[in-house]
This record gives structure tokens, C-alpha cells and sequence, in this order.
């Protein structure tokens, strides 16, 4: 206990009666396989994944207690069934709110830094959407330059509102010192958008996926999020009929389609930070969008089983490699044999996760946008290094 006291000192243990009554956990149940930090906290030495609690509202304008959409999400993930022997989960109960909004962001800032820095996979339940500033701060605190994606039908952007919930992204983007070296944002419904901010990350060489892109092509944002640290879901980006609480939209990703993006966060040997945040469980029905979100979660931990398995990038003999020249420009594309995901080479022989349409781009001689982006991103670099 003693090498958790300052991560524990931020924290509310587990109400399990609260979460689950006089109910019982079958043997391979969630709830009866996670260590949880009841009375003791747990040792978490050989722990892959941590959950983390964050009912903090108030950066969307809604004083008093912290939200209860924690425990209710527990309610649900901790009834699942557990699949993947070999993966070792801890949950470690709620910040504690602040006095303060600031307090509460810093509190869950330090828990994720410490956590990522002994080299956790960090989840955290929300909370208001802007509880992502605290999740990037961790890295700013650990000095890690990183990507990150996040997932969202808005871009919150939007200066002239008074509430962190609606603009948290500009001191992400544009803060100094500044640790993000590239961001991805997908899902976004383009009537609910200024197209300002879209041309502003245009400019800024940032990546935006269309919801219905997503739809069309769900394997096409899986290289983005393999490169990021930070993954923020916002359940506004679910459409109404799979996510009831969330009253924005009526259109956006089924489930299936959210579950399969958590699940591409859980195969990337990038992302350790998963957020999961907008979910209010009074706009909820029948507890639906909590059981969304704990199917989320499952599917992220199927991520991160499957990732075990992946072939080491080291050893070639399980990709498959194919030399390829495209507009006079020699690469070479990987396939993974094991889980069939891509890799395309960059001039400096650097390689970047990329797709099967990428590949397909090349074989015709088109340069795909993913290699061209990527490339003018490492050619801005060395310049402002210069």
C-alpha cells in the first residue's frame, strides 16, 4: 500500500454495495475477477488495466455532486463475463471531487501520470467530456510527447461559450508547453460543425473523419488511433437508438460500430489512456447507454488480448511485405499475418500504421493521403528543428 498512498489519497474506494446490492459475482464475472480497492488498495505491480471514476460535471455547468454514471457503468461492466485470461484489471474507485473544478482536474491528472508512468493502460468512467484536458495533462506532467484521438459528433472548439466542455480542445491544441504532436478527431457530424474549425485543424495538418466515412469505411481511422497515447470517446458520438442518454443527435455510430473503435484502442501498444466520457445517467433509458458503455470497455479489453498476440514488428517473418512504387516514390507495406493490420514505410524508413485502402491507393499509383500528411508533418518538423 505504501508505494500507492499518494494515488490513493485522490481516491474513494469501490461502494460495491452501492454498485451491486446483496448480489453475488459468478466465478468468471468481472466483478469477481477485478481486484478492486475496497478497503485495501490493490497491488497493482502485475496489473495491465486500471479504471478509474470521474463523476466531475462542473465543467459543463452542472453544480453539486459529482455524476453517478461511474457506478452505474460498473453496474453493468462488472456483470459481463471475463474472456481473456491473461489480462489483470484493478479498479481503483472515484477521485474525489474538489473544492474546486481545478482540484478535481488536477487530482485525476496525477492519478493517470502516476499510473501511466509504472506503465498502466489507464480507463477512466466520466464526466463531462473536458475531463480529457486532465487526461493530455497527464502527459504534459510525464514531459511524453504524444498523438491523440478523440472521438465526438462536435469539435469543442466553440470560444464563445463559457463552460470548459464546449472548448477544453483549444488549450489541448494550442497550450504551451505544448506535448501534442499530432491529434485525430472522428465522428463528427458536419451540420452540428462550423466549417472554420474544420479548415483551422486543416491547416494544422490534423486528421477529421466524417461520421459517415467512419461508417463507410470502419477500418480507415484504426491507423490513427494505433498511433495515439490518449483515446477520448464522447458517447454524443453514438446514435440516440443505441446510446438513449445521449440527446444531441440522432444520427451517429451504432454500437457495433463504437464497440469495434474501442476495440482498435485496445489493439494499439500506443494508447494506455482511455476516456469515456457525456454520459448523464438521468437522461438515460432503461440503463441502455450504460450497458453500451460496458460493452465498450469489454471490447477494449478483447483489443488488448488481441494485441498479446500480435507479431513482433521486429520480425519481419510474420509480415507479409510488399515493395511497392507509387508517383516515382520506392516503399514498402506490411501486413501483419496475425491480425492482418498494415504498416507503409516513409522516406526516412520510419513506418506508420496505415490501412488496406492506403495499399490499394499505392498499388495504383495514387500516393495516399495518410503516407502524403505524414510526410509533410516530418518535413515541418525538421524544419522548425532547423
Amino acid at each position: 500500500m505504501s508505494d500507492y498512498l499518494n494515488i490513493a489519497s485522490f481516491l474513494n474506494p469501490v461502494n460495491l454495495q452501492e454498485i451491486a446490492g446483496d448480489d453475488l459475482y459468478k466465478k468468471d464475472q468481472m466483478g469477481y475477477v477485478m481486484s478492486l480497492y475496497e478497503e485495501e488498495f490493490p497491488d497493482l505491480e502485475k496489473t495491465d488495466i486500471v479504471f478509474i471514476g470521474c463523476g466531475e460535471q462542473r465543467g459543463k455547468g452542472v453544480m453539486g455532486p459529482p455524476s453517478m454514471a461511474p457506478n452505474v457503468i460498473r453496474k453493468h461492466f462488472y456483470s459481463l463475463f471475463f474472456w481473456h485470461e491473461g489480462i489483470r484489471l484493478a479498479d481503483i474507485g472515484d477521485i474525489r471531487q474538489g473544492a474546486t473544478y481545478n482540484d478535481t482536474l488536477v487530482a485525476l491528472k496525477t492519478v493517470i501520470a502516476e499510473l501511466i508512468a509504472i506503465g498502466k493502460t489507464v480507463i477512466i468512467l466520466g464526466g463531462s467530456h473536458d475531463l480529457t484536458s486532465a487526461q493530455y495533462g497527464a502527459y504534459v506532467q510525464n514531459k511524453k510527447i504524444i498523438e491523440a484521438t478523440v472521438v465526438d459528433t462536435l469539435i469543442d472548439l466553440d470560444m464563445e461559450s463559457p463552460f470548459d466542455n464546449d472548448n477544453f480542445l483549444m488549450e489541448i491544441l494550442t497550450g504551451e508547453p505544448n506535448y501534442l504532436k499530432h491529434y485525430n478527431h472522428i465522428g463528427f457530424q458536419s451540420y452540428l460543425v462550423h466549417p472554420g474549425m474544420l479548415q483551422t485543424l486543416d491547416k494544422l495538418k490534423f486528421d477529421c473523419y466524417r461520421v459517415g466515412h467512419v461508417k463507410e469505411k470502419i477500418d480507415e481511422p484504426e491507423p490513427a488511433i494505433r498511433s495515439s497515447s490518449l483515446f477520448s470517446f464522447d458517447i454524443s458520438a453514438i446514435a440516440n437508438a443505441y446510446a438513449p442518454a445521449n440527446h444531441l443527435t440522432p444520427n451517429g455510430l451504432t454500437g457495433e460500430e463504437s464497440c469495434i473503435l474501442m476495440q482498435y484502442a485496445g489493439m494499439s501498444s500506443e494508447v494506455n489512456s482511455i476516456g469515456i466520457y457525456g454520459f448523464d445517467p438521468q437522461n438515460d433509458r432503461e440503463e441502455m447507454t450504460a450497458k453500451q458503455i460496458s460493452h465498450m470497455i469489454w471490447y477494449a479489453i478483447d483489443g488488448r488480448y488481441k494485441r498479446n498476440k500480435e507479431a513482433d514488428f521486429e520480425n519481419k517473418e510474420l509480415f507479409n511485405e510488399f515493395q511497392m512504387i507509387f508517383s516515382e516514390i520506392e516503399t514498402v507495406f506490411l501486413q501483419s499475418k496475425k491480425t492482418s493490420r498494415w504498416w507503409m514505410q516513409l522516406p526516412d524508413n520510419k513506418y506508420i500504421p496505415c490501412s488496406y485502402n492506403d495499399y490499394l491507393l499505392a498499388s495504383r499509383n495514387e500516393i495516399p493521403e495518410r503516407w502524403f500528411r505524414a510526410q509533410q508533418r516530418e518535413i515541418e518538423l525538421m524544419t522548425k528543428r532547423k
